[in-house]
């Protein structure tokens, strides 16, 4: 991490003269109705990260704006390509393209489960996106998008406790304009796009964007000879805008996006990812890969991830569809003292995924790709804001409110596979007392059955045996349903004091309410038959373990039959004061310094996941004993502090901006998979030490840090926040011809968990499976990047052609993939490049261009997992501090390798 740190130091200055990151938008003042600019014209950047249009030097917090021009130069399609210009921002995907987390500064949503709403909220058109994911999709032609760093809790819809990604789409204007564009690249890729825009009266215009996506995947499927994380997708948007007068615009926007794809794969983790894997994947050192080649996997899986051969289980497929539609109206109406904004929006969002969802070949886990594995978010949503002047212009006020009412549906058909049973046997067997017995081909992969357990050896085989038949069972369906009401007042006011000096103060009121309810259907007998047979052995303690594990694994994620029918539900409400206050002072017209306080909220709710009701080993006790569990499924809402300062300078051809920061977070919301289950717990510090408290475990007993109670250790009264992100933010750019933009951005964030740590609120102890927490930075929070580009448009004689030389890159330090900090989940420091030239017609008529991402095909993962259900034996060597997982192996999901193309534009 040394090494990458200094790298990143001494970079900067060579990059600033090279290369940049320059984040210019188009002059949102600029009349609807000039449908081309020049982007190399001196114009001041306009954005409303403040409710209002206002020049981006004059805004009061860092935000960087993004313009149509460099997301065009980056070949940025939707906002996980934003990384390349925004440093202070890290987008990636998981377990399935619709769980994409944004994190700003380090901090996002971790996880898949959709009962956690996004940190870094995404408006598209002033509209909500239920999750940051949904912000994968196409977004057609863009206007400008703006990155608001830290907390947003006075103005937009809702929320944010780390930021906000505001996109704004290109608005139908009165010239006629036509457009279209072809890309063909490796791995098959076709992308095709266009839009018309047309008059349709003095008053009206109207608008249609389509974009067409066709790719082969990144991973090759070796077992069913097809390839994983493919393309296949189509988004149309249609406008309609209409301008009676210059005091009223009316602007309806309607859009649909489908998506047919194959995602997403993985790959198991070896030395070539990361050193820290050692003798994991060895078979004579682990016992679970053992089992798992003796059961079909090919040992080719664990040996040169980056060939990106996988092996799916025989007939498994990550076959999956989302839609994705919704209709927004936007009113701007000027009523002479004051302007009234209303902006009323209706998403409708599903998506299905079909999974191997062990990532072997070994059919352990999956989800069947028939539509019952799936969410669906349907949202209502209306914002309005009424804002004007006061007192000859000292006061500029901003009044409003906003209303949403969301129903969030998931449906899950999570099931064992056909060769879990010999799997769970085989698991116990080879790595317990019983070893000598393990025979992969024989019943409970036992090959003999002496009374190894006395009197009640019949009892226990007979249990080993139902394990074994334990073969495409689980849920048949299981429905869980949440509505989410929320309605907020909020306030944001701009008092001009003196020339050049101005107090801003916001403020927001909400009111959240959620209903939950979940019915389950489940097929899995031999849980419950197995808890009969064997838990009046259970206090037995020479029995005790191997109860245990038969148990756990036959009722794994409380998967029971017990579950068959029956259904829970729960109630929440919070509500909530935000807020923010800045004072600004402009010395000169060119430079301004600003210091602010905000407050952040980000709403609690529900794990909708029923592993989360208990330990899978005891029964619930029907319905009555189901439904006094549900409280377990909550969590408290995520509360943030921040405090800025920053300056603001711009003159001519230079521009700067610099922020420091520090933000303080309580209640933070971490959703972690330990390898059988997903834990949501929030995260909280301790003000006196606990001893060691929250960093022991009672797995390894030779381990320096075993403690047999550590489940009960580590609990605090003195409770305060948990979180700690604090840095230094840079962005500069510089254009010293007309023809040539060059910039840097630089983040330093150093975002970290407190050293002594609690599991909530109330000071519960931090589970165990998070001991390597305290301390340490946050996961995909790297302490450095920087971003850099070039564009150069030199013209070509006196015909009225240009070129294109366009360069960006981000350069990344150290960081840990995993939420539990795993060293198995390390992903050494890197860099990323861009490229992309070509010659324009006149006027930018036309266009070809040949372009290249990932150009020296830098391979890293996104994020590093355990592998589910796949852990061996606890023991030596495989113990703390190099192995906190014990024998647990790991899989990974592999970032994009280079893809390259050409690209032919035209516009007329």
């Amino acid at each position: 991490m040394k090494r990458i740190r200094l790298l990143s130091a001494c970079a900067a200055p060579a990059l600033l003269v090279a290369l940049a990151a320059p984040a210019y938008a188009q002059d949102a003042s600029a009349p609807a109705r000039q449908d081309q600019t020049d982007p190399y014209e001196d114009s001041e950047i306009v954005v409303t990260a403040q409710g209002r249009a206002q020049v981006l030097a004059d805004v009061p917090l860092a935000v960087s704006a993004i313009s149509a021009e460099t997301l065009q130069q980056s070949g940025a399609t939707d906002i996980r390509q934003l990384n390349q210009v925004a440093p202070s921002l890290l987008v990636s995907s998981t377990g399935s393209e619709a769980n994409g987390s944004a994190r700003i500064r380090g901090i996002g949503t971790v996880g898949d489960n959709p009962g956690l709403e996004s940190s870094v909220a995404v408006f598209i058109d002033g509209v909500y996106r239920s999750r940051s994911g949904i912000g994968l999709n196409e977004l057609g032609e863009i206007e400008r998008i703006e990155v608001l760093r830290g907390p947003q809790g006075t103005l937009f819809g809702r929320n944010a406790s780390a930021g906000i990604i505001n996109i704004v789409s290109k608005a139908p204007s009165f010239d006629f304009g036509a457009g279209a564009e072809a890309t063909y690249g490796n791995y098959d890729h076709l992308r095709l796009s266009g839009y018309l825009n047309v008059p349709l009266g003095k008053a009206l215009a109207g608008r249609i964007d389509g974009v067409y996506v066709r790719r082969d995947g990144f991973y090759q499927d070796v077992t069913n000879d097809q390839d994983v994380n493919n393309r296949n997708r189509y988004f149309l948007r249609g406008q309609l805008l209409f301008e009676p007068s210059s005091d009223l615009t009316v602007r309806l926007i309607g859009d649909y996006t489908r998506r047919d794809e194959e995602c997403c794969g993985a790959v198991y983790v070896n030395s070539d990812i990361n050193q820290f894997i050692g003798g994991l994947n060895d078979p004579a050192q682990n016992n679970i890969v053992r089992v798992l080649r003796d059961l079909g996997q090919p040992m080719a899986a664990f040996s040169d991830p980056y060939s990106r051969d996988i092996y799916v289980s025989p007939g498994r497929s990550y076959s999956g569809i989302t839609k994705d539609w919704g209709v927004s109206l936007q009113v701007d109406w000027d009523l002479g003292g004051a302007k009234l904004t209303s902006i009323t929006g209706y998403r409708d969002y599903r998506s299905d995924q079909g999974s191997d969802t062990d990532y072997s070949y070994v059919d352990i886990l999956y989800r069947a790709a028939d539509g019952n594995s799936a969410r669906q978010f349907k949202t209502f949503s209306q914002e309005l804001r009424l804002q004007g002047t006061a007192f000859n212009e000292t006061l500029d006020w901003l009044i409003g409110g906003y209303y949403a009412d969301e129903d969030l549906t998931v449906t899950d058909n999570l099931r064992f596979g056909n060769q879990y049973g010999r799997f769970a046997t085989c698991r116990i067997i080879s790595g317990s007392a019983l070893s000598a017995l393990y025979s992969p081909t024989s019943a409970g992969c036992l090959a003999a059955r002496p009374a190894a357990f006395g009197a009640a050896s019949p009892l226990i085989y007979a249990a080993f045996d139902r394990l074994d038949g334990i073969n495409d069972r689980g849920t048949t369906r299981d429905d869980y349903f949440q509505n989410s009401r929320n309605w907020a007042l909020f306030t944001h006011n701009i008092v001009h004091v003196t020339k050049g000096l101005d107090v801003t103060l916001g403020l927001r009121y909400t009111n959240e309410r959620k209903r939950f309810s979940a019915t389950f259907g489940n097929d899995n007998v031999a849980c419950t038959q197995n808890q009969a047979a064997l838990l009046p052995l259970r206090p037995n303690a020479a029995l005790t373990a191997i109860v245990d594990a038969l148990l756990g694994l036959s009722c794994q994620g409380n998967s029971t039959a017990e579950l068959n029918g029956v259904s829970i539900h729960d109630e929440r409400k919070e509500d909530e004061f935000t807020g923010t206050a800045v004072i600004s002072y402009k010395p000169t017209d060119d430079l301004m310094v600003y210091g602010s306080y905000s407050r952040g909220y980000k709403a609690g709710g529900f794990n909708l996941d029923r592993s989360a009701l208990k330990v899978p080993i005891l029964p619930f006790g029907g319905q009555a004993g189901t439904q006094a569990l549900v409280g377990n499924l909550q969590f408290d809402p995520e509360i943030v502090n921040a405090f800025e300062i920053g300056l603001k300078y711009s003159t001519g051809p230079f521009s700067l901006n610099v922020a420091a920061f520090r933000q303080e977070f309580k209640n933070f919301q971490l959703n972690t998979f330990n390898g059988t289950v997903f834990l949501v717990q929030n995260v909280n510090g301790c003000s006196t030490d606990l001893n060691g408290g929250d960093r022991d475990q009672s797995k390894f007993p030779t381990a320096s840090n075993y403690n047999p109670a550590a489940a009960t250790t580590g609990a605090c009264s003195d409770v305060t926040y948990g979180v700690l992100s604090q840095g230094i933010e840079l962005e500069a750019s510089l254009r010293p011809a007309r023809d040539l933009r060059i910039g840097l951005g630089l983040t330093y964030s150093d975002t970290k968990y407190r050293d002594q740590l609690v599991g909530n609120a109330s000071g519960a102890p931090l589970d165990q499976a998070l001991r390597k927490l305290p301390g340490d930075n946050l996961s995909n929070a790297p302490e450095f990047v920087t971003t850099a580009s070039v564009a150069w448009t030199p013209e070509l004689g006196g015909s009225g052609l240009s070129g294109l030389v366009y360069f960006d890159t981000r350069m990344t330090s150290d960081y840990n993939t995993g939420s539990d900090l795993f060293p198995q989940k390390e992903q050494d420091g890197y860099v990323l490049v861009n490229g992309r030239i070509g010659i324009r017609g006149r006027d930018e008529r036309w266009a070809i261009e040949l372009w290249a991402q990932n150009l020296l095909n830098q391979n890293y993962t996104q994020v590093a997992f355990n592998s589910p259900f796949q852990e061996g034996a606890a023991g030596a060597p495989f113990t703390d501090p190099q192995f906190p997982g014990g024998r647990q192996i790991f899989s990974a999901y592999l970032a994009e390798p280079r893809t390259y193309g050409v690209t032919l534009r035209t516009r007329f």
